[in-house]
């Protein structure tokens, strides 16, 4: 990682040339948009502006603010690797670095307003220096995930017409593979010290590119970027999201439910390649002028996640139930956490049995939120309410949440339905902009006067929903239906379990059945299958309705290395049905 230290020793130099820039100003309102102004219009109390730029209406204002001293000395971005390099930056270095990292972009790079760029970076400062330089320059970034294959990779450059891929060192092969079947593309650029033939060297021309851009003036709704979203059928869709709907959007989100002020410091543990670390890591953070903090981490390993939490101030933590599945496994009350205060997750349903176990072994509440790659967070448990275990918490400002049936009509509290938003007379700005290129599934999300998550759940009395699943994730066997959360939870509340994910199985008589893929504790893991199986299976009789247990239970040694559930369960099906 020498590249952080070139950024260290020449900082200074940039910034001395810098003294002079001027920030951009709204000029529909003649001055800066204010957070009081993000949060009017995230509440839609007030009308959207024409334009808006997060680099030059966000991130350049909290950099004036640190001059006039109006925000604490907190970093902006702060980046460790667990093996002792570090970088900081404040608002100020993040603005002058993401300048120099704009004229790399659209001078050697040759990329001009509107271009689509495919991002695919690990948890390195490249990554937000990246995003931020297309903000300054109208490109539109696409985030990707390293673990994406060749195959994923190609399908991302030609659907999208990507004009250009950044990447770091260990995607090079699976982009050389397929380079050759992408017309569109014009430009590699490699973010590593060691150069690679027919890519652009990003430090190389980093270093020596000028620190003088100019923000462009983006509209509201002018597309900021593309993130690729799966379904039960057919490719992966790219939801397209506008400067407004990801820079405004997640105003009330950063202050509510990730209860942040400009003195916090916020590690989220999402993938670069989730809408999530978007939330977490860029928008809802730097909104509220709070610091992200990042581990580089290329493997999750519980041992240095609460090494960290006990080396830094972290007072907030987000990360995915399965996370903290993983850490309830540990004596947590051995580890004294610095500064933590307020932790979330999201991502997945969190199962009561692990909330519960984390406040007994921390003391801390889990605050969980649900929400969509396409309209941000729906539900939430915020500050102030009272948690009930197992739910997702009330829906969130500025969403109308209900459940409706398949006629579009609201269901009442305790009937199972499908989570949906009620729209008014015009689209929420906050809203994905359309699913690039297929205005048919864009117009599936609409059914009447409301947009559909394909999520199912339920509203008690008290306005609180309850997550069900995925409308193509719930089981129907032998007539009745089956959401495979409720088995989850179950099992996890076995000594047994570490973690689970249950899927539909075909079956000749029933259609399908419940099938549960379980990674064992230790102490249980030279126990005989046989009589374990059917143990998990009384279990399951007993802690849920009996027709739910699973009539089939495989023991793995691991699930499918991603982080959410969802995905799990759909690499699990297709196996499962045969269909990889």
């Amino acid at each position: 990682m020498k590249i952080f230290f070139r950024y260290q020793t020449f900082r200074f130099i940039w910034l001395t040339k810098l003294s002079g820039q001027r920030f951009r100003k709204s000029h529909q309102l003649g001055a800066p948009l204010t957070l009081a102004d993000f949060e009017a219009i995230n509440r839609c109390e007030r009308s959207l502006p024409k334009n808006f730029n997060f680099a030059g209406d966000v991130l350049d204002q909290w950099s004036q603010k640190e001059k006039t001293g109006e925000r604490p000395a907190n970093p902006a971005l702060w980046w460790v690797n667990g093996k002792g390099d570090e970088v900081k930056w404040s608002f100020g270095e993040l603005g002058s670095l993401s300048r120099k990292a704009a004229n790399v972009l659209t001078k050697p790079c040759g990329l001009e307003r509107g271009d689509r760029v495919a991002v695919i970076l690990p948890r390195i400062p490249e990554w937000w220096l990246i995003n931020v330089a297309c903000m300054r320059t109208g490109l539109v970034f696409m985030p990707g995930t390293t673990q994406l294959t060749a195959k994923d990779i190609l399908y991302r450059l030609r659907a999208s017409k990507a004009k250009c891929v950044v990447a770091s060192e260990e995607v090079i092969p699976a982009v050389e593979s397929i380079v050759s079947e992408c017309p569109d593309l014009k430009t590699k650029l490699l973010v590593s010290p060691h150069s690679q033939n027919g890519w652009l060297s990003f430090p190389e021309l980093f270093q020596t590119a000028s620190a003088e851009h100019s923000c462009v003036e983006t509209g509201s709704q002018e597309p900021m970027a593309i993130y690729f979203t799966s379904g039960t059928t057919g490719s992966p869709k790219m939801a397209q999201h506008s400067q407004s709907s990801l820079g405004i959007g997640y105003t009330l989100c950063g202050r509510y439910w990730l209860d942040l002020k400009s003195t916090d410091i916020i590690w989220n543990m999402s993938d670069t390649g989730w809408i999530k670390a978007a939330i977490g890591s860029v928008f809802s953070s730097w909104l509220q002028g709070a610091c992200v903090f990042v581990h580089r981490m290329a493997q999750f390993d519980t041992d240095t996640f609460l090494d960290t939490l006990t080396t830094y101030p972290i007072t907030t933590l987000c990360s995915a139930p399965t996370v903290y599945r993983m850490l309830v496994q540990k004596d947590l009350k051995r580890y004294k956490f610095k500064k933590l205060r307020h932790c979330l997750t999201g991502g997945e349903p969190l199962n009561a049995e692990v909330l519960e176990q984390w406040k007994v072994q921390t003391g801390l509440e889990l605050y969980e939120g649900y929400g969509q790659t396409e309209v941000g967070i729906i539900c939430a448990n915020q500050k102030g309410q009272e948690i009930k275990p197992g739910s997702m918490g009330k829906g969130v400002l500025p969403y109308d949440v209900q459940i409706i049936d398949e006629n579009g009509n609201i269901l009442p509290p305790g009937k199972e339905g499908e989570i949906a938003l009620r729209l008014t007379s015009t689209r929420p700005f906050c809203f994905f902009s359309e699913y690039v290129d297929n205005p048919e599934k864009t117009a599936a999300t609409i059914r009447g006067n409301f947009y559909v998550t394909g999520d199912r759940g339920v509203m008690d009395s008290d306005g609180y929903f309850w997550f069900v699943g995925r409308a193509d994730d719930v089981i129907i066997s032998s007539g009745y239906r089956i959401g495979p959360f409720e088995v989850e939870s179950a099992l996890i509340e076995h000594p047994a379990v570490v973690e689970s994910a249950v899927v539909s199985s075909p079956d000749p008589v029933r259609g399908e059945v419940v099938k549960a893929f379980v990674v064992l504790s230790a102490p249980f893991k030279s126990s005989n299958p046989e009589k374990l199986t059917l143990e998990l299976q009384d279990h399951v009789k007993k802690s849920t309705a009996p027709y739910k247990y699973p009539r089939k239970v495989e023991f793995v040694k691991e699930l499918p290395k991603t982080i959410t559930g969802k995905i799990k369960r759909n690499v699990l099906r297709d196996h499962e049905w045969g269909r990889t």
